[in-house]
C-alpha cells in the first residue's frame, strides 16, 4: 500500500471542507452529515456547553437552517490544514450572512478547528469547536469583528 502525500491528503481534506460549504448554503442537512463520525462531540457557539452523537449534530443543523429565511451565504478563510498517520485538524475563520426568519440581518465571523479521523478512505470529523472573541471589560461578545 501506499502512503498517499501530505499535499495529496490535504488535497483531500480541503475537497471535504469545500463540500461541507456547499451543503451549508444548500441547507442539506443530509450532505452535511455525511462528514461526521458517529461519535463526534462539537463545542458550538449556542447553548449547550456540548453536543454529543451524530444524531445531536443533526437536530443542531436542522434547527440552525431553519432559522434562516432564503439562502445561506457561507465562507472559510484563512483555514490550515494538518494531517499525519490518519488523523487531522484545521482551523480558520467561518463566516455567515442571511436573514433570518424574523427579519434579522445575520453577518458574523467566528473561529472554527475541526478534527478529523480517517476511517477507511474516508476523512470523518469527529470534534469540532467554534468560538467567538468577547470584550473582557464588558463580557459581551464580539460579533463585530471582521478578518
Amino acid at each position: 500500500m501506499t502512503t498517499p502525500t501530505n499535499n495529496a491528503v490535504e488535497a483531500k481534506i480541503r475537497d471535504f471542507l469545500a463540500e461541507r460549504i456547499v451543503a451549508v448554503c444548500a441547507k442539506d442537512v443530509d450532505a452535511l452529515m455525511a462528514h461526521h463520525g458517529p461519535a463526534v462531540r462539537t463545542f458550538d457557539l449556542v447553548e449547550p456547553l456540548q453536543y454529543v452523537g451524530v444524531e445531536a449534530i443533526r437536530k443542531r443543523a436542522e434547527e440552525w437552517f431553519s432559522n434562516f429565511e432564503g439562502p445561506i451565504e457561507y465562507e472559510t478563510r484563512d483555514v490550515r490544514v494538518h494531517a499525519d498517520g490518519g488523523v487531522a485538524f484545521c482551523h480558520g475563520l467561518h463566516h455567515v450572512k442571511g436573514m433570518s426568519k424574523d427579519g434579522t440581518k445575520i453577518d458574523m465571523w467566528w473561529r472554527h478547528t475541526e478534527c478529523l479521523r480517517q476511517i477507511g478512505d474516508k476523512w470523518l470529523i469527529v470534534h469540532e469547536h467554534s468560538s467567538v472573541p468577547f470584550d473582557t471589560a464588558s463580557g459581551k461578545v464580539s460579533f463585530e469583528l471582521k478578518p
